[in-house]
């Protein structure tokens, strides 16, 4: 993304129309971003031959993955890839039992939201129920 916007600038700056590249599918890298994002909603007998099914494939590309982050010297992927290596395994475990934690933690969005709302409310027993509940 920030080498795209670098391009932009620079065509830009010399009065150029700026054209990205394409991948052999005809993507450019925003809109294939943009469109794999629903990847891991999409139903598994909805998926092309080419996508993931096999927890070793995975593990395979997160490897080169992370070794092409570490080679490009993006800063802000940098991050990324620390959060990614510390948590590895748990990112895999979808391809084991295809299940996230969406729903946990959507469940803990609205618990802060409620607490949030009734922060002056003096009925501590409700929420330390709901506390309990939660974990």
């Amino acid at each position: 993304m920030d080498q795209e916007n670098k391009a932009i600038k620079q065509c830009k700056a010399n009065d150029k129309q700026y054209t990205p590249t394409l991948f052999p599918n005809g993507d450019s890298a925003k809109q294939l971003l943009a469109r794999s994002r629903c990847l891991l909603y999409k139903s598994p007998d909805k998926w092309t031959p080419n996508q993931n099914t096999d927890i070793k494939i995975a593990y395979t590309k997160l490897a080169h993955w992370y070794k092409e982050v570490e080679e490009s010297g993006f800063k802000s992927f940098q991050n990324v890839a620390n959060s990614i290596t510390l948590n590895y395994r748990s990112i895999l475990n979808y391809f084991i039992n295809r299940s996230t934690n969406a729903s946990a933690k959507s469940f803990n969005a609205k618990i802060k939201a409620f607490r949030a709302q009734f922060r002056e409310d003096r009925n501590t027993k409700y929420l330390i129920r709901l506390s309990k509940l939660d974990a």
